[in-house]
This record gives structure tokens, C-alpha cells and sequence, in this order.
């Protein structure tokens, strides 16, 4: 029995990428302006190695058991959806659109007809902004918000006491439906939140809706050797999906770490893929490296309890999707290298694994510790696991 435990800590990204300022990114390093800016306390992070990757800015633990890297993105984009279907071993030449304008009005007009409602915003804006503007005329008007951002989405937000969840969810289908083509943006986004105006806040109840892979990914290998590839968070939600064989939609950090957890008490062959949101959603583009800090922490506090629950021919490998540099200027996601720390319990010391040329060498590397051909025309690093 061979099991991979993937596990994205989203936007935590750890220095600009070499073509960052192509994206108005030039100089953001999320994990090393965290670490500069509020000093959290990541020991378990350290033992695997992240002192010794390069722009993480957090002091070296010399005794380190763990494989320490990064990786640069290949794709076109800064976004969840680009990052993690590249890690999965799909590359973009291009990238996904997005509408610094709003979408078309004739687009719009259309929309509004299919789900019987008028909509209002259709701009960009932060998650927590638009609801300030528009939360409570949405609530009293009984009409969507839309709205989107730097990123390739397409975002709608009800209340929850005028639209339940799932008249929230068939909107998004729609949508999605129609945003095909030119218009195809990576995620269709359900946002529900409650409250009342000045106190609006946003619910466990979102939702993404995303484009299919545009290609084969390493969970469409594991599924079709016969092995367990299993989702946990927005991860059916990216990859629309495909590919899994079992997923815990969970909610929020703390339980995205319970519903892997609980996965790793199960015996099967295979990959537990996990998304845990809140550095991204929660803090990054709030611009709060504080919260950004603690979320960390709370992380990395419970890393003893997943390498406990680890057997023999396990291989724990954390890592990110894009950066959200919390002390970074607008409200945006970065384009950052992302950090890789691996271990499995046979680890005696300490191995730098460099800087991998593509995400998807993530991929080739799940693909080779379970005993698959595929490398998606990336370079395992199983070899350097394996000899550690």
C-alpha cells in the first residue's frame, strides 16, 4: 500500500517569479513577508526543511528531516485554477481571460433572462467591498451581485435569506454554461453570506464552478489504475470533478485538516489531494499578514499529528498554488515561485530538491512513488525522496 498526502497551502507563495513584473508582481514574496512582518512560529514547518528554501526568510533548523524546493509555474497566470491543474500535470500556453471592465452588457442582458432576475455591480471588486457597496441593495431588491477581479472569475453573491444556497448553485450552473469560449473564465464562483447591512459576512456555503481540465491529470492516472484519488475542499470544485474517485467538500482550514486526517486513518492505495483556503480567501486578499501568520501556525501545529498518522510508504509533500503577498499593494494573487516540502517516515536527513522548472514535476513525482508510467512531461524528484 503507497499513499501521497498533497496538500496545497493556498497563495503561500515564496518569491516573485522571474516575469512577475509582466504582472505588476514584481518584488512580492508571500511566505517571506509574513515571516518578516509578523515572525510566526512555524517549528514543524522548519524540521521539514522550509528555513532552507530560498526567500522564505525563516531562520534554518540545522537538524531538518525533509525534502526543501521550490517550484517555478510554467502556465500563463497567477490563479487557483492554473496552479493547481499544473501541479496535476496540465500546462497553459495561455492564459485564462479575465474582464478588468465587467463582462459584456448583451452577455449580461442574457444571463438575467435564463435565471429570471436582474443582477447588479459587474465589476471588479474585493470579496468584502462588493458587500459593503451592494449587500444590503441585493438583500431589500432580490437581485444577485456580480462581480469579478483580477483573477479569471466569475462571481455571484445572494443572501442566503433571499436565495437559498441552491438557487445560488444553479445560477452559478448556469453561468457556467454560458461562459464557454472567449469567455471562458476558470471558476464560476457561488459566495452566500448573511447578515445585515454594515455586518454582511460571507458563508461556508461557497462554491466553485470550473472549466474541465484541459487535459489528463494525475488524478485521472490514479483513478484509472484502480486507486483511490481522493478530493479535499475546492479540490472537486477545480478539476470540475474529474478524476476523483471520493471527496470531503469541507469548509475552512480547520476542517479540511479533520476530513484529511480521517483519510489517512483509512487504508487504501492512492492520492488524497487537500486545499486548505483560508491563507488565500481568509488573509491574503485582505492584505492581513497577521491573520495570514496565524493561519500558518494553526497549520503548523497540527503537523505532528499527520506525521503520526503517516505508515511506512507515505509521502507527505506540501506546497502552493500561486502567492497572495498579504503586504503586496491592490487585493490580488501574486505570481510567485511555490514552495515544496516532502517527507516520509524512512527521511534520515535532510535533501534540497532545487528549483523544478514546472509545477508538474509535482505530478510526475505522485505518479512515480505509486508505480505509474505517466510523467506528464515533467521530472520526478522520487529518485532524491527515495535516497534521503
Amino acid at each position: 500500500m503507497k499513499r501521497v498526502f498533497l496538500t496545497v497551502l493556498d497563495a503561500v507563495g515564496c518569491g516573485a517569479l522571474p516575469d512577475a513584473a509582466a504582472y505588476g508582481d514584481e518584488g512580492a514574496n508571500t511566505w517571506g513577508h509574513v515571516v518578516d512582518t509578523v515572525h510566526p512560529h512555524l517549528p514543524h514547518f522548519a524540521e521539514l526543511g522550509l528555513g532552507q528554501i530560498p526567500d522564505t526568510h525563516y531562520p534554518a533548523n540545522t537538524e531538518a528531516v525533509g525534502a526543501f524546493g521550490k517550484c517555478r509555474e510554467v502556465s500563463a497566470g497567477k490563479d487557483t485554477t492554473t496552479g493547481h491543474w499544473e501541479m496535476a500535470g496540465v500546462r497553459l500556453e495561455h492564459p485564462f481571460p479575465t474582464f478588468p471592465e465587467g463582462f459584456p452588457t448583451e452577455w449580461i442582458h442574457e444571463f438575467e433572462k435564463r435565471i429570471g432576475h436582474r443582477v447588479i455591480g459587474n465589476k471588479p471588486a474585493s470579496g468584502t467591498a462588493i458587500l459593503e457597496e451592494l449587500g444590503e441593495k441585493s438583500r431589500v431588491d432580490r437581485t444577485p451581485i456580480v462581480y469579478t477581479s483580477a483573477d479569471s472569475v466569475f462571481q455571484i453573491a445572494c443572501h442566503e435569506s433571499v436565495f437559498s444556497r441552491e438557487e445560488l448553485y444553479n445560477f452559478c450552473r448556469i453561468a457556467r454554461e454560458m461562459l464557454q469560449g472567449d469567455l471562458g473564465v476558470g471558476r464560476v464562483i457561488a459566495r452566500p453570506y448573511v447578515g445585515t447591512e454594515g455586518n454582511f459576512v460571507r458563508t461556508a456555503g461557497r462554491r466553485d464552478f470550473s472549466l474541465p481540465p484541459a487535459g489528463r491529470t494525475i488524478l485521472d492516472a490514479v483513478k484509472d489504475a484502480g486507486m483511490q484519488s481522493l478530493g479535499v475542499g475546492k479540490i472537486e470544485d477545480i478539476f470540475a470533478e474529474i478524476g476523483l474517485t471520493g471527496s470531503n467538500h469541507a469548509a475552512g482550514n480547520d476542517a479540511c485538516m479533520d476530513a484529511w486526517i480521517q483519510y489517512m486513518h483509512q487504508d487504501f492505495t492512492g492520492l488524497c489531494f487537500t486545499n486548505l483556503v483560508d491563507t488565500d480567501m481568509l488573509w491574503g486578499h485582505r492584505r492581513d499578514p497577521e491573520g495570514f501568520g496565524r493561519a500558518l501556525e494553526a497549520i503548523d501545529a497540527r503537523i505532528p499529528e499527520i506525521k503520526q498518522c503517516m505508515k511506512e510508504n507515505d509521502l507527505l509533500i506540501f506546497t502552493a498554488d500561486h502567492g497572495c503577498d498579504p503586504t503586496f499593494h491592490g487585493t490580488d494573487h501574486t505570481r510567485e515561485y511555490i514552495p515544496l516540502l516532502c517527507w516520509h517516515p524512512k527521511m534520515r536527513h535532510a535533501v534540497s530538491l532545487g528549483v523544478r522548472s514546472t509545477y508538474a514535476d509535482i505530478a510526475a513525482t505522485i505518479a512515480e512513488w505509486l508505480g505509474l508510467d505517466e510523467r506528464f512531461g515533467a521530472t520526478s524528484f522520487c529518485d532524491l525522496l527515495v535516497n534521503s
